[in-house]
């Protein structure tokens, strides 16, 4: 059984005071990207994973704390299924990137888990299983552009009209997402004074859901916002760099997808994605083009 899951972009992201519990209030506007992770599951007694695929995957790990092994695990549980499974994991989605990558993986382990054992949750029942794996593993699961507010696992669908063109920029290295949090709450603790204090609760504002509603890449251009970027360019000065080499070179505007590093740039068409990527690619950089939005998790072959 082989299921394709997206990653994704954030391309509003706002991030509420630190709670008690150490944990933000989020209120974010994902949208699903073409670029896939494919998991293979195949049965077996036990839980086990393998990676391959254009991402160097050699320092995930591969026990129980791997999410795609959790989130195995979680379904066999919650079923009261005695089986295993072996993952095979082709990976695509860049690691510590900030697209959701690790979630993906969860994401298509539970549709594939659920088909291969017959568990028969399917889609809805398998989304508060999701949620518990983590923010972004339920999005990954519907794909397409959707609100995500509490911890980000609380979705609401967001319309969305026509295709998005980005350019993805991939620097090399990652950014630990709790590290870039760490580095947002020390940023507002150490400027107090002249940010005031934050709010409890966070919302996706108007204008950016109003410019996927109508399809308007100036107008989401204009609106896109990740409370994170500060944080990310602190942690990685050269992301400043990049981002000013690719909006002078022709996107509409780059942001810091997540918790980054990846750089995600709006472009107008498919042709000013390609001469995007061109330059990025002749200055080191490594990038791909993808669109939005695409569907979430689903099945692609069934042996």
């Amino acid at each position: 059984m082989t299921v394709r899951a997206p990653g994704k972009i954030n391309v509003y992201f706002r991030v509420g005071a630190l709670q008690p519990d150490g944990y933000h209030d989020v209120a974010s506007l994902y949208q699903a990207v073409s670029l896939y992770e494919e998991v293979t599951a195949t049965p077996a007694e036990t839980f086990s994973v393998r990676f391959s695929g254009p991402i160097d995957a050699t320092h995930l790990p591969t026990d129980e704390t791997n999410l795609a092994v959790r989130a195995a695990q979680l379904l066999a549980e919650r079923a009261g299924t005695p089986h295993g499974v072996a993952l095979s994991i082709l990976k695509r989605v860049p690691i510590a990137g900030g697209m959701g990558g690790g979630s993906a993986d969860a994401a298509a382990t539970l549709l594939a888990c659920d088909e291969l054992w017959g568990t028969g949750l399917g889609r809805a029942g398998l989304l508060p299983i999701a949620a518990e794996l983590g923010a972004d593993v339920p999005f990954a699961l519907e794909g397409g552009t959707a609100v995500g507010t509490g911890r980000g696992d609380e979705l609401s669908p967001a319309l969305a009209k026509g295709t998005f063109h980005w350019v993805l920029a991939l620097p090399d290295g990652g950014l630990s997402t709790p590290v870039v949090y760490r580095a947002l709450d020390q940023h507002r603790d150490d400027h107090a004074a002249a940010l005031g204090p934050q709010p409890e609760l966070v919302k996706v504002d108007t204008a950016v859901l109003q410019a996927v509603r109508i399809g308007d890449a100036e107008s989401l251009a204009e609106s896109m916002h990740n409370d994170l970027q500060a944080a990310a360019l602190k942690l990685a000065p050269e992301l400043t760099e990049l981002l000013e080499l690719g909006e002078s070179r022709g996107a509409l505007a780059g942001i810091v997808s997540g918790s980054g590093p990846t750089v995600a740039f709006l472009v107008d068409d498919a042709q000013h994605a390609a001469e995007l990527r061109g330059v990025l690619g002749r200055g080191g950089v490594r990038a791909l083009t993808v669109t939005g939005p695409v569907h979430g998790a689903r099945i692609i072959e069934s042996l």
